[in-house]
């Protein structure tokens, strides 16, 4: 699956559970998938907004890269600002910080 996602032309029509899912899975299997990650990374970086992004999915996603341990340093930057920019941290439980 890792190689189909990553040789795709777009990701647009994933939603953002599906992307983490992909990420979170790949990196609990200690399964090695550079470009697979750098796809995700691109994407998720490249989106408007991370709005529909729910708090679990942003930090299962940052944990993934972590764990991956494949640096992106422009999808860190996207997930930063955005919790950043959030008028409060109420909507994340403990787990998700």
């Amino acid at each position: 699956i890792g190689d189909h996602v990553a040789g795709l032309d777009s990701l647009d029509s994933f939603k953002p559970q599906e992307l983490t899912n992909i990420g979170w899975a790949f990196a609990s299997a200690g399964v090695s998938h550079p470009e697979l990650f750098r796809k995700i990374g691109d994407h998720v970086a490249g989106l408007d907004s991370l709005e529909s992004f729910k708090p679990q999915n942003l930090s299962n996603t940052a944990w993934a890269f972590a764990s991956a341990e494949v640096p992106h340093p422009e999808l860190s930057k996207k997930i930063g600002d955005h919790i950043a920019g959030l008028m409060s941290l109420d909507s994340f439980n403990p787990q998700n910080l």
